[in-house]
């Protein structure tokens, strides 16, 4: 009998490559033939999981966004009990990729947010993504306004909106050197601090 072809495993394995080039070479150093040959497949099974290069792109930003969705959500389960304001400084920390070991991960993250601006299939992607981020943290903010007894009121799209962009940015200054990632970490927990007017919330 034929061997039966995990496709959905191969296309995780061709993201990752993907990745590992883009964060080598940046987004336009990444070729089919190299991605092959760094999957350690062949050029004609990238081509049967992919029909474009644009497309195994797309494929490799969600497989990055479903990464980071998956950390977040990690962080939460692990403390059940902790407070609306502790999941929503939790959830900003890990889309922030402050940390060392997501480094690499952070700098490839940029360079598709970068390609994004001329690529629309890329753009409409990271837009699906901010919006399920912009949701959770709008419905996090919320529950912490509730929880808290002296914050002026907010409103919680508005300043999802807000966190969402100042992660993002925290991430280009630490990559950049502007910042050290304790830098980038003290100021995000001042801006949350800020919200509910108490000495933050990222415990």
């Amino acid at each position: 009998m034929p061997r039966q072809v995990d496709h959905e495993g191969r296309r995780r394995i061709i993201a990752e490559a993907v990745c590992r080039l883009a964060d080598e070479r940046g987004l336009e150093g990444v070729t089919l033939r190299d991605v092959a040959a760094r999957a350690e497949v062949s050029m004609g099974a990238v081509q049967r999981c992919f029909r474009t290069k644009e497309e195994m792109l797309v494929f490799a930003l969600g497989h990055i966004g479903e990464r980071i969705g998956e950390r977040v959500q990690a962080r939460l389960v692990r403390s059940p009990a902790q407070s609306a304001a502790s999941a929503l400084g939790h959830a900003a920390t890990e889309v922030a990729l402050l940390r060392e070991e997501h480094r690499a991960e952070a700098r490839v993250w940029l360079a598709f947010v970068a390609q994004a601006a001329v690529s629309k299939a890329l753009a409409e992607t990271l837009k699906a993504n901010y919006a399920a981020l912009q949701a959770a943290f709008a419905h996090l903010v919320s529950e912490a306004r509730e929880d808290a007894d002296h914050a002026a009121p907010l409103d919680p799209r508005r300043e999802a909106r807000t966190l969402l962009a100042l992660a993002d940015g925290l991430t280009m200054h630490v990559l950049i050197g502007h910042l050290t990632p304790q830098e980038a970490q003290e100021a995000l927990h001042a801006h949350l601090a800020g919200l509910w007017g108490g000495p933050g919330g990222m415990a």
